[in-house]
């Protein structure tokens, strides 16, 4: 009888291996660790950043217009770089909209969507004169007033929530009853409201889903999402000026995961921009991305404090884990604990491996980073690497827990 195949992980090839220890940045691992002078770290790598972002130039029209979500990785560093590449920066919440601001990049640039914004955000928001993407029939009239007060026009677009889902999404973020945005259904409503007010409408936001590796599924919520906000524009006060269709661009994390195939998203996307020039002349179309464009730049770097054999089964106890890396550990949104890539970075070409568990120093049982892999045979001082690590890393896990060392992050 055959013993099926385990699928593996996506080959990570974006950094190199040299004399058998991985690099990012051009460092070795362990120089990196000497000289930040502590484990755990995540590194970012600007130029896998760089070539992730000449691959969507050349692959998608020119005229698409290429956004940066903060919320995948709000380090101020990585975010002015971005500002420098792309076309604009999306934010979601007042801290985001400073580092977006400190760039120095241009407020018009700027948009600002999130479901509960507070009114000194909103008069932030106003003040820079960003793009604030409304979620409710609330935010519209607190902008109103405040439009009036600072006597400064509040730009605005309206965030949509379709009646549609992005299918095989990580995260449905559109459809079915949904905190974000307002429902498509009572759009024309708060249209006309907005003309009621004489707001500065431009545009709406549709944002379906999150994490999707599955190029006909983000096809098909491109093309309702145009279609839902042309029909939409037939009661929009002013000609629709932006039209942000979302992202929703995976990366593969998981064994058996398939990298996303760009070309047919670009093509439905030279379609729709043919399609605007005529229908929605005065319109540029957005594509919002975060994930895509900094998750393979980056790494978690922790160290091997003891190694311990129990009942049957090495662990690997870590210095980083779960605290660092809500992700990775399998407490950020799995439905079922996966793997991430993981490697032993100064071992990066072993003659040796085992099958390891990789664990952390908190007193929990969920505080795994990898379960059950096959890795370099390893001992105390040597360097765990999870790969795909770029994004929802740092900022999206509870550093706080348990008042262990912070990790600290550097871009190369």
């Amino acid at each position: 009888m055959n013993t099926p195949v385990k699928p593996r992980h996506a080959p990570m090839k974006q950094f190199p291996i040299v004399d058998g220890e991985l690099q990012i940045g051009g460092k070795p691992v362990s120089q990196l660790a000497e000289e930040l002078g502590q484990t755990p770290f995540y590194a970012y790598d600007h130029s896998v950043i760089d070539a992730q972002i000449d691959k969507l130039r050349a692959a998608l029209p020119a005229s698409i217009q290429l956004h940066y979500a903060i919320k995948a990785n709000p380090m101020p560093a990585l975010v002015r770089h971005m500002a420098q590449r792309l076309d604009g920066l999306d934010v979601a919440s007042g801290g985001e909209l400073a580092v977006a601001l400190a760039t120095g990049v241009s407020p018009h640039e700027i948009s600002f969507a999130g479901p509960a914004k507070r009114e000194p955000e909103l008069e932030a928001a106003v003040r820079a004169g960003v793009l604030l993407n409304v979620e409710s029939f609330r935010e519209v009239e607190l902008l109103a007033k405040l439009s009036q007060r600072l006597g400064l026009p509040a730009r605005m677009a309206v965030r949509v929530n379709p009646d549609f889902e992005l299918k095989s999404s990580g995260m449905k973020m559109g459809g079915g009853p949904k905190p974000f945005g307002v429902d498509a259904e009572e759009v024309p409503r708060l249209l006309a409201r907005i003309g009621e007010l004489g707001l500065a409408f431009e545009g709406f936001h549709l944002f379906a889903g999150s994490q999707n590796l599955r190029a006909e599924a983000i096809i098909e919520a491109q093309q309702l999402s145009y279609a839902l906000a042309l029909r939409l524009a037939e009661h929009a006060p002013e000609p629709v000026r932006t039209l942000n269709l979302g992202g929703g661009f995976g990366i593969p994390y998981f064994p058996g995961d398939t990298p996303l195939d760009l070309s047919p998203i670009a093509a439905n996307l030279a379609q729709l921009v043919e399609r605007a020039s005529g229908e929605l002349p005065q319109t540029e179309l957005v594509i919002e991305l975060g994930r895509y464009l900094v998750g393979e730049a980056g790494v978690y770097v922790c160290r091997v404090i003891d190694r311990k054999f129990s009942r049957g089964q090495t662990f690997l106890v870590c210095d980083g884990g779960l605290h660092h890396h809500l992700a990775a550990s399998g407490n950020f949104g799995q439905l079922i604990r996966k793997n991430y890539p993981v490697i032993i970075g100064n071992k990066a070409e072993p003659a040796e491996t085992e099958v390891a568990s990789v664990v952390g120093p908190l007193c929990t049982p969920l505080d795994i980073l990898a379960d059950r892999m096959e890795l370099a045979v390893a001992e105390p001082g040597d360097l765990v690497v999870v790969y795909q690590s770029g994004a929802y890393g740092f900022t999206a896990s509870p550093r706080g827990f348990l008042g262990h060392p912070q990790a600290v992050e550097i871009l190369l």
